[in-house]
């Protein structure tokens, strides 16, 4: 039972990564018609709203503190996709899922300076091996790199600074309220961004296939994926989940060439190599490779990414 149960949870955790990977040319695709602001709206006021359905009967639980908790947790996190998705519109799918996958190198720096507690020598290993592939992918001939890209590097720190602040919450929260509320914040942010800064489209000027990829984020990308790696999580070591979940930046160029949105040249593709292997190093320590004949270890660990 153990052992199916495992099973399931690794084909769930991949699942979400072939989702996510997705993501990044159904967003490509709707920022032709819409804006970043009116698209990270409507997905987020969409996710939450679903949420909050699933999450009907524990809405009672919600407090100050949580709501707080929330507030901070949704400021990094809408921070980060703002970075990301303007980045997303001036460079290709591919190159942006590769760096923004950068974010798990930084993760243990972060809480090295907040925290005290000191990245190994795996971490150590992997930002510089992250730092070499970053160069492959992000510079040119003449060593300069693309606003697409320093905006999707910059989108990184706020992603760590994110899984920072959830670690610190989640610890004392329900994680799924935390979730809901930063899923809300996020919404509001985003709201009021577009409202101010950006001009919102008639909706009947927005094609049907983009109100199509507004869903497929609302429903898949954001809710649904969501719902498969807290599933994934709890029932497989960490380690697997790691090493399945770092698949997302790999799916996210396989679908890029797929639609023929990525130009793969020799440079690129071995920066991308460079930096899948670095994320792996980070995330797993390699214990995959000494892996233990005694079943894994069950048991409930938050949510990095939404």
């Amino acid at each position: 039972m153990l052992q199916k149960m495992d099973t399931f949870a690794r084909l769930a955790l991949l699942l979400a990564t072939i989702i996510w990977g997705s993501s990044f040319i159904i967003m490509k695709d709707a920022l032709d018609n819409i804006g970043t602001f009116f698209l990270l709206a409507v997905r987020f006021t969409g996710a939450c709203i679903l949420l909050a359905i699933v999450l009907f009967r524990k809405l009672r639980k919600i407090n100050k503190e949580v709501i707080i908790a929330g507030f901070w947790m949704g400021t990094a996190l809408i921070t980060a996709y703002i970075l990301q998705t303007f980045g997303l519109a001036e460079t290709t799918p591919g190159k942006n899922a590769f760096l923004t996958a950068g974010y798990c190198i930084l993760v243990p720096f972060l809480f090295w300076a907040v925290a005290g507690a000191k990245p190994d020598r795996y971490n150590i290993i992997a930002a510089i091996m992250c730092i070499v592939g970053i160069g492959l992918v992000a510079l040119d001939d003449n060593l300069t790199m693309g606003r697409g890209d320093v905006l999707t590097l910059l989108c990184c720190a706020f992603y760590a600074l994110h899984i920072v602040i959830s670690a610190r919450y989640t610890q004392v929260y329900d994680v799924m309220l935390l979730t809901l509320l930063q899923f809300f914040f996020a919404a509001v942010w985003s709201s009021l961004l577009c409202i101010f800064f950006e001009p919102v489209p008639p909706l009947n000027a927005i094609p049907p296939y983009t109100w199509f990829s507004l869903a497929y984020l609302c429903v898949f990308a954001t809710a649904g994926a969501l719902g498969l790696q807290t599933f994934g999580l709890k029932y497989t070591s960490p380690s697997a989940g790691a090493l399945i979940l770092s698949l997302e930046s790999v799916f996210g160029v396989i679908f890029s060439i797929m639609v023929g949105a990525e130009a793969v040249t020799l440079r690129l593709l071995t920066g991308f190599v460079v930096i899948f292997a670095a994320i792996v190093v980070s995330e797993t320590k390699l214990e995959f490779l000494f892996k233990k004949k005694h079943p894994p270890k069950y048991k409930a660990r938050m949510n990095d990414d939404v």
